[in-house]
């Protein structure tokens, strides 16, 4: 069976169990600076609609700095969560990217 490819954000990935974690994090990578998408909303654009809690254990694992975990929320706006200083920090980090 052939792989099935799809875009996302001018990012080619292919849809494959072996490489969900990296999709995640291309896409998380993706995001502009001062903008957000949902848990839920990587996780559709990764290609597993209703995976948002694989993708919170993902980015709550995440120590790669080139890879923006503050940017990702939770469905209802509030920031959720951050491993590198909780939610406080997740807060500053966010604001101070709007401002610049």
């Amino acid at each position: 069976m052939p792989q099935e490819n799809f875009f996302y954000r001018n990012i080619r990935m292919e849809k494959s169990k072996n490489n969900f974690t990296e999709r995640v994090r291309a896409i998380v990578r993706s995001i502009p600076k001062g903008e957000t998408l949902s848990y839920g909303q990587v996780a559709a654009a990764a290609g597993a609609a209703g995976a948002a809690r694989a993708v919170g254990s993902i980015m709550k694992n995440n120590y790669d700095k080139t890879v923006p975990c503050h940017r990702v929320i939770k469905a209802d706006g509030s920031v959720g969560e951050y491993n590198r200083g909780g939610p406080e920090m997740k807060k500053k980090l966010l604001e101070a990217e709007l401002r610049s």
